[in-house]
């Protein structure tokens, strides 16, 4: 006797357009997938369909002869549906495109709809809305119907684990956790800000791991450590001779992350040539690797982050107003470690078990001295600095007790009043400079990351301020003659 479980029922569509040309090759497109279509061409009827039916994605042309598709994504909103929403907008409406993710949408397809797009996302919205039935089903016992309030989504196992990467209950932090279940189900682009050190590329990797890419790839860019004249091979790949050295076609970022989320860490130090052409492919969802006549089209969600206040790079004429609005459709805000001292604890033990997995070392005791003397840092490097002090502690340490490598206290000194403001800022600048360049061995990359700028920024400042390295000339003064 066969005791196979019966297959599952193909997904079930519902195609909103008013004009029947473009309704028949939707509907036409997804029959040829097997799923099974109901259509409709104002949003009354819509609402009747939804109201009748249980669906398992639903597309809808932007505008309507009665309203705004938009509309339809309030309503799902309002009554809990799980049905995710693809909107279709006019080519080159940037501002919808924002508008309806902003409201919610699961995805949007600009006009004319590229098939092969289409079917994709369509596949995916469908797969995310089964996602969330089932969270449903697990959660309540039962699964929610048409017309009737849903409970909110249950988090899967998966997800449970990967928020709990995120140390810390405070407040604050249980509202990033929220933010980044709200927002993980949605091909929205997300921004997320904040202060060095605070953990930003593990709110990243949790938004992707709590979607429904988390099997495809997440491919991680430092936008500031790539050089410029590389940019463009490195976010869209190449062809074989497209350049000196090009032996071999490569993949870029773009085509790396296929499927999956692509992370742009410190997307402010884009320069502005750079950020015209990652608009571009945002947008379009096509690049043209160096070298080749042919667009490749790709798949990815965009997450970028940035410690730089990029509403003041816009004004400022330092970053494009258009991708800002693109990239910032949701934000997450990371608080600073100061904003959350409550889960020092918490996040001091998670590193210190890591630290002394990693070292081989047994587990020390944290004192209530130890959390005290904590407490009172200033922390300004955040979750960073906190596990650099955590490590030499260890490496300090007997007998599990923790001994912290404390700076002494000092008396605050009244400074000076310089005859002239700007050269003294600039012999302080000039100093610090020459001796974290020193410290890293001359190398301006690991040097601009301690001291939180881009390669291009400590570069501007090596020249600004006449600072010689080694290898520039016999006549250059070194390194050791300015320090």
């Amino acid at each position: 006797m066969n005791s196979q479980a019966p297959a599952p029922l193909p997904a079930r569509i519902l195609v909103i357009d008013d004009e029947p040309d473009l309704r028949t090759l939707y509907e036409l497109t997804l029959l040829r997938q097997g799923y099974r279509i109901e259509a409709a061409s104002t949003l009354q009827q819509a609402r009747e369909h939804l109201q009748a039916t249980r669906f398992d994605a639903v597309i809808t042309d932007m505008r309507l002869p009665d309203g705004l598709g938009l509309e339809l994504l309030r309503d799902l909103a309002q009554q809990q549906r799980p049905e995710r929403c693809v909107v279709i907008t006019a080519h080159g409406s940037a501002e919808n495109a924002v508008e309806a993710l902003k409201a919610g949408a699961f995805d949007y397809l600009t006009k004319p709809v590229d098939l092969k797009q289409f079917r994709s996302v369509v596949a995916s919205a469908v797969q995310e809305t089964r996602n969330v039935r089932l969270a449903l089903t697990k959660t309540d016992g039962r699964t929610a119907m048409p017309g009737a309030a849903a409970p909110a989504p249950g988090k899967p196992a998966d997800a449970v684990a990967i928020l709990q990467k995120l140390v810390g209950e405070t407040p604050v932090m249980r509202a990033v956790k929220s933010r980044i279940v709200k927002v993980a189900g949605s091909m929205a682009p997300v921004l997320i800000r904040g202060e060095s050190g605070t953990g930003k590329e593990l709110v990243a990797r949790a938004v992707h791991g709590c979607s429904h890419r988390a099997a495809s790839p997440f491919v991680a860019v430092n936008c500031s450590a790539i050089p410029e004249n590389l940019l463009e091979a490195e976010f869209f790949g190449a062809r074989k001779g497209a350049y000196t050295g090009s032996v071999q076609d490569r993949l870029g970022y773009f085509q790396a992350a296929k499927g999956g989320t692509l992370f742009l860490d410190e997307i402010g130090d884009l320069p502005l040539a750079m950020q015209s052409k990652l608009l571009r492919a945002i947008q379009e969802r096509t690049v043209r690797p160096l070298g080749s006549a042919q667009e490749d089209m790709v798949d990815v969600r965009i997450v970028s982050a940035t410690h730089k206040d990029l509403a003041a790079g816009v004004e400022a004429g330092s970053f494009r107003q258009d991708l800002y609005y693109r990239l910032n459709v949701i934000e997450i805000t990371v608080p600073p470690l100061r904003e959350r001292l409550d889960d020092l604890p918490a996040l001091c033990n998670a590193l210190l078990a890591r630290i002394c997995q990693e070292s081989g070392l047994d587990m020390p005791v944290l004192s209530p001295a130890v959390m005290a003397s904590l407490r009172s840092l200033p922390l300004n490097g955040n979750v960073r600095e906190l596990e650099n002090i955590l490590h030499r502690a260890v490496a300090l340490g007997e007998e599990n007790l923790m001994q912290f490598d404390m700076p002494p206290e000092q008396t605050e000194q009244p400074v000076a009043v310089p005859e002239n403001l700007q050269h003294f800022l600039d012999q302080q600048e000039r100093s610090i400079l020459v001796r974290v360049l020193q410290e890293t061995g001359f190398n301006r990359t690991a040097a601009a990351v301690r001291l939180g700028l881009s390669l291009r920024q400590i570069r501007y400042r090596i020249a600004r301020l006449g600072i010689s390295t080694p290898g520039e000339g016999d006549a250059a003064e070194t390194l050791d003659d300015l320090a």
